[in-house]
């Protein structure tokens, strides 16, 4: 199975358009077209997860003045997008067809193909407790790395194939969900990335 994207170059640098966060403050946040092909006999639906693996796990060091986080810093995980039974059928989602904007709290009702249902991202957690940003964070949320880190994050946009129409998950779910509830479902899966700095040096460099 491949996945490729017509808004980013494979292990290229992601255009602002797709970020939530920008050297000019808030983005477009419009989600980038992905499409995917070759998905095996017996396809019954797919999975579409976005994942930064770079995140700092010092959090206390995110936007703080003076500070530079350092590129050997340990890492963890930040789901920016996990849509779930997306019909065998479909191959391909437009350019700004599931995000377009920010909603502050999170989208309420994210956009997508017919029944495909869409999990927490974890913006969720990131704002939680905050009065203005808080919520359910549903659907597709760009990029807003911190601008003091000194690594290159990179955006990894996974397809999963799957032969269940429907993956048995609560109304309110995260990534970790889902894969829990794909586990010995997948037939193949795919996978394309693009980079993305909010650092100055790191984007010069990029």
């Amino acid at each position: 199975m491949r996945i490729r994207s017509d808004s980013f170059k494979h292990g290229g640098t992601l255009p602002d358009a797709f970020a939530m966060g920008t050297p000019d403050g808030f983005g477009a946040n419009r989600n980038p077209h992905l499409a995917w092909d070759e998905a095996p006999e017996g396809t019954r639906s797919f999975v579409l997860m976005c994942v930064d693996p770079d995140v700092p796990t010092v959090a206390g060091m995110v936007g703080k003045e003076g500070v530079e986080i350092p590129v050997h810093q340990p890492r963890t995980e930040f789901i920016h997008w996990v849509m779930v039974d997306i019909p065998a059928h479909v191959r391909e989602i437009a350019e700004g067809a599931a995000s377009d904007g920010i909603s502050k709290g999170g989208k309420r009702d994210p956009a997508g193909p017919a029944g495909a249902r869409q999990g927490l991202n974890d913006y969720t957690g990131w704002f939680q407790g905050d009065p203005e940003m808080g919520g359910d964070w549903l659907g597709y949320d760009g990029p807003y790395p911190p601008g003091n880190d000194l690594r290159m994050h990179r955006y990894f946009f996974r397809v999963f194939a799957l032969d269940v129409e429907r993956l048995d998950l609560p109304e309110r779910f995260t990534a970790a969900d889902a894969h829990r509830a794909m586990h010995g479902h997948v037939l193949a899966e795919a996978a394309t990335y693009a980079n993305y700095s909010l650092n100055d040096k790191v984007r010069a460099t990029g």
